[in-house]
């Protein structure tokens, strides 16, 4: 069983509600989310902000999406695989180490990894264009009580199992569209 505990002192979902996480904004099926998910193992906890695989799919759509989620699982998998293999540092138990010493070390992987796949990769190969993000503003409160009340409001924000069957029915309902109207 996941350590709710260990969860809930995440930086991912620490910074969701301490409301300094990127903005995240997507439409399913014309309803607007502005938070974003991550895809887990039925020990998750049903939070708005974790979308597990159906385990008992009874219908095509049910099997369609656990199909599709378990692919998007994999695949972060087969990435971390990567990096264990490549930084015996990310292989190794890492229990002990303080949280903020984890995602440093995490993050200067990751950086080291894609740099040796720049150096590695074609010079002559075309290049994609992407856009700047637009700079975000952010408005300080003052005042500790709003945000304090503003803290609370997004964290039960994050637990609402509602929302979390909502969602998860809204990605199967939109996967079911996409997939069975396409020629793939």
């Amino acid at each position: 069983m996941v350590d709710v505990e260990m969860l809930e002192s995440s930086h991912l979902f620490a910074n969701l509600a301490e409301g300094i996480a990127p903005p995240t904004n997507y439409t399913i099926n014309g309803k607007e989310y502005n938070m974003g998910y991550y895809l887990a193992d039925g020990i998750y906890p049903k939070w708005a902000t974790l979308v597990q695989t159906i385990h008992d799919p009874r219908g095509p759509k049910k099997k369609l999406f656990a199909m599709k989620q378990e692919a998007c699982r994999k695949d972060v998998e087969r990435a971390f695989g990567v990096l264990q293999s490549r930084f015996a540092i990310v292989a190794r138990p890492a229990r002990l180490w303080r949280k903020e010493i984890l995602h440093d070390i995490m993050t200067s992987c990751i950086i080291m990894h894609n740099m040796i796949i720049e150096d590695e990769r074609d010079v002559n190969a075309t290049i994609e264009e992407r856009g700047e993000m637009p700079n975000v503003e952010v408005e300080m409160v003052v005042d500790d009580d709003i945000r304090f009340q503003e803290f609370l409001a997004r964290h039960k924000k994050i637990k609402d199992k509602y929302a979390h069957y909502e969602l998860r029915n809204a990605l199967i309902e939109h996967l079911w569209d996409e997939y069975t109207n396409s020629k793939n």
